[in-house]
């Protein structure tokens, strides 16, 4: 495993780095950085820019990068946009616990807070009480590509669900992410912090819509402490002009249980990477994915799940249906080192091709030094099998609803795990459409 820091960790601080990559210092000469930001904050960013300054842009030439060419991203002008009007709408589960941020930044008139427990706090890093120690944090996880690193030093406003000791929240909590592209090709770099104190419990949609062309380049942070509970549902639908960059890195404390819904549907190019660090006995991770490509969209999914105590849990399972010219990449790696006796990890990327012309590239990696363990992995490509249209044909069906039977069949084992069934039924209109066009 390549070696990752925190960038926090990051001992050698330029005072006044120089990002010498073009496409890098372009889009940090434009952000807004707020200055009136906590000390601790500013010091992070300094770190992250000091770090950016020895980065470049991944390519081909990268062994992680390989099976995806950012340089229509590179070559695109983009603008911070400061403009937070929209028409977009909130689902109605989560009128009483949902954040709006349109471009990258808060819109208080599209989100609403009130109904949540005692114990929970919901809103932007700006307004976070200052009994709650974010620096504690914000921006430790391992992991410090260029990406992270670009979202680090040029973020401006930061969504934070904090749930203290012992709270239960029932109802899921909404955060939006919404980007504006029609004028102008914009750029927004949406920032998350989750946190779940001890024996807390939570369930969250983090969804991602826009219009348009535009670029985000998005960090999400979840700390699971102590027997916690996070239930996480990321749904990115974005414009099918836009690029989409994000990652989702995880941290696990002991008998603690995290869950990721990961649901990928928009985006002209896409890279997602969840990134999840087990560093307590006895924890649980689920990553459920589901990828819908189609047209000429590329769609990449690179996770790393860690562990690094005995009796840790993992189980994924991520599938892709993949038509016309669409290309998908998975590629999943688990370690298990010498320290992680007794665990139970599986590991599954499914894929459906829909058309001949598709391209699927899949890679699940497993790491093993342990020598007590029960550990699997696979991959499996396949089309919509002649047999099956046959005999539901046979029923009555026409040809056109028999693939679409099957394709709802193939998708429903993730979509069916996501708790709100409104989102449910959402997913499962977008794939229809999707694959009929």
């Amino acid at each position: 495993m390549a070696v990752q820091i925190p960038l926090s960790t990051i001992s050698q601080v330029d005072p006044n780095p120089i990002v010498e990559d073009t496409f890098f210092a372009g889009l940090l000469e434009q952000c807004l950085v707020n200055e009136a930001a906590p000390q601790w904050l500013q010091d992070i960013r300094q770190q992250s820019k000091s770090w950016l300054s020895h980065l470049s842009v991944p390519t081909r030439k990268d062994e992680d990068w390989r099976f995806i060419d950012l340089s229509p991203l590179t070559a695109t002008k983009f603008v911070v946009s400061q403009d937070i009007e929209t028409v977009y709408q909130s689902l109605p589960e989560a009128k009483h616990s949902c954040l709006v941020f349109v471009n990258g930044i808060y819109n208080p008139n599209l989100s609403d807070v009130s109904g949540l427990p005692e114990g929970v706090y919901l809103g932007s890093l700006a307004n976070l009480p200052d009994d709650y120690d974010a620096a504690k944090y914000f921006s430790q996880q391992p992991g410090a590509d260029a990406f992270t690193a670009l979202n680090t030093a040029g973020g401006n406003e930061v969504a934070v669900i904090w749930a203290d000791k012992n709270t239960v929240i029932e109802t899921p909590i909404h955060l939006v992410f919404i980007a504006d592209g029609k004028s102008e090709s914009s750029f927004a770099q949406p920032r998350t912090l989750i946190v779940g104190s001890t024996g807390s419990s939570m369930a969250l949609v983090e969804e991602y819509i826009g219009t348009g062309e535009y670029f985000t380049n998005a960090v999400t942070e979840v700390f699971v402490e102590g027997n916690a509970r996070v239930n996480h549902t990321r749904l990115q639908q974005e414009s099918d002009h836009s690029y989409h960059i994000g990652k989702t890195a995880i941290s696990q404390d002991r008998d603690s249980q995290y869950t990721l819904h990961e649901i990928n549907l928009g985006a002209k190019l896409l890279r997602h990477n969840p990134e999840v660090w087990q560093q307590g006995e006895q924890t649980e991770t689920n990553l459920n994915g589901l990828t819908v490509a189609t047209g000429e969209q590329t769609s990449d999914s690179h996770s790393i799940i860690a562990l690094s105590k005995p009796h840790g849990t993992t189980n994924q399972l991520h599938k892709c249906i993949v038509g016309d010219r669409a290309h998908t990449v998975f590629n999943g790696k688990v370690f298990v080192p010498k320290a992680a006796q007794l665990t139970d990890a599986t590991q599954l990327n499914r894929n459906l091709m829909l058309s001949s012309k598709a391209r699927v590239d899949t890679k699940p990696e497993l790491q093993i030094t342990a020598d007590n363990v029960k550990c699997a992995h696979g991959a499996t490509v396949s089309q919509l099998e002649a047999e099956e249209i046959f005999y539901l044909r046979s029923r009555g069906l026409s040809e056109d609803d028999a693939n679409q039977l099957l394709i709802d069949a193939f998708a429903a084992e993730i979509v069916d795990r996501i708790p709100l069934e409104s989102l449910r039924s959402k997913i499962t209109q977008t794939i229809e459409q999707k694959v009929k066009h």
